[in-house]
């Protein structure tokens, strides 16, 4: 199983996350389940590219070409592949992985939690996606989701498309009990 990792890229934050990315890429590691993600070598990407490395995970790194220069991306990936845009980076990770997890992140992570959200919506996949709610960090974005159901303005039932766990083992446990296929 292979699982796409969308995450912080910053080094500036809370011990914390931090510590949860790193568990949650050690059990990753453990169980040799493959993690593709954006190729950065810091912040929880960088973290949880360490704990799987640790255990002999395959690691691909996918990154547009402007990303590669020194300090940047993860140098330990057992392969790394470039694009040119973006979006095709986001369009090979999503062709490559069998399921999502979405830990901590800024603007980009929660651009492209929406993309692959937006996607399931549409049945363009059937692929798991899983929040890792690391220290209650995607309760007030829950809030506002569940508000624009209640609203009408989302059907209700989007919002059974994608799971929350505050626990490594359990959202690995749930990735690999629904992957599609």
């Amino acid at each position: 199983m292979k699982v796409c990792l969308f995450g912080a890229s910053s080094d500036q934050l809370a011990p914390v996350y931090f510590e949860a990315a790193s568990c949650l890429g050690e059990e990753m590691g453990r169980r040799q389940i493959g993690l593709v993600f954006g190729g950065g070598a810091t912040g929880l990407m960088g973290a949880i590219c360490r704990g799987v490395h640790k255990y002999g995970g395959e690691i691909i790194g996918i990154a547009p070409r402007f990303f590669d220069q020194e300090g940047i991306l993860f140098q330990n990936c057992s392969q790394m592949i470039f694009t040119d845009t973006m979006r095709e980076r986001k369009q090979r990770m999503e062709d490559l992985s069998d399921g999502f997890v979405v830990v901590p992140g800024g603007i980009g992570t929660l651009e492209e939690f929406f993309e692959i959200f937006t996607l399931r919506q549409l049945n363009r996949h059937r692929k798991p996606i899983a929040l890792f709610n690391v220290n209650g960090y995607f309760d007030k974005l829950i809030e506002l989701l569940e508000h624009t159901a209640a609203e009408g303005f989302t059907a209700g039932e989007a919002l059974t498309l994608f799971d929350i766990f505050d626990s490594a083992d359990q959202l690995l446990d749930h990735l690999i009990s629904n992957k599609e296929g």
